[in-house]
């Protein structure tokens, strides 16, 4: 804990942020197939990952790792903007109606490794493990309520 301290990490919040632009799209405007709005049958997993989903953000945004280096393009931050893109083009793909298997698992674990890979950049364990957490969640529920 002699690490961290609070302060606001704005690209945490940014990253978070972007990557939930196409779920709040997603809200308004449904896709043509969209097989994303059935009943969930994993409820149990999908409140753990809902609660690791808010203490992920509260790492990446509140919590500063004091031995981080200023924010700046390095290997991590390269790879956490290659998986936002891949993201936003498996929505693309998604809404011109292609919803197979790798769609589903693109939309469940690109999002979540770009907070892993974000997170470990900034050297934030706070954010680290939920996002972890999330991530097996996230992937554990398409799994089960879209591929099986």
């Amino acid at each position: 804990m002699k690490k961290y301290r609070f302060g606001f990490d704005i690209c945490g919040l940014v990253l978070f942020f972007l990557i939930m632009i196409p779920n709040f799209v997603w809200f308004v405007v449904p896709a043509p197939h969209d097989i994303l709005r059935v009943e969930s049958v994993t409820l149990v997993v999908d409140n753990i990952a809902s609660i690791a989903q808010v203490v992920m953000v509260v790492g990446l945004c509140i919590f500063r790792n004091i031995g981080r280096e200023k924010i700046r393009i390095t290997n991590f931050i390269i790879v956490t903007t290659v998986c936002s893109l891949i993201y936003f083009l498996c929505w693309i793909l998604y809404y011109l109606g292609i919803t197979n298997v790798g769609v589903i698992l693109g939309l469940t674990i690109f999002p979540c490794l770009a907070f892993l890979f974000y997170s470990f950049d900034r050297k934030n364990m706070f954010a680290f493990v939920p996002a972890l957490i999330f991530m097996i969640c996230h992937l554990v529920y398409a799994i089960i309520n879209y591929i099986v």
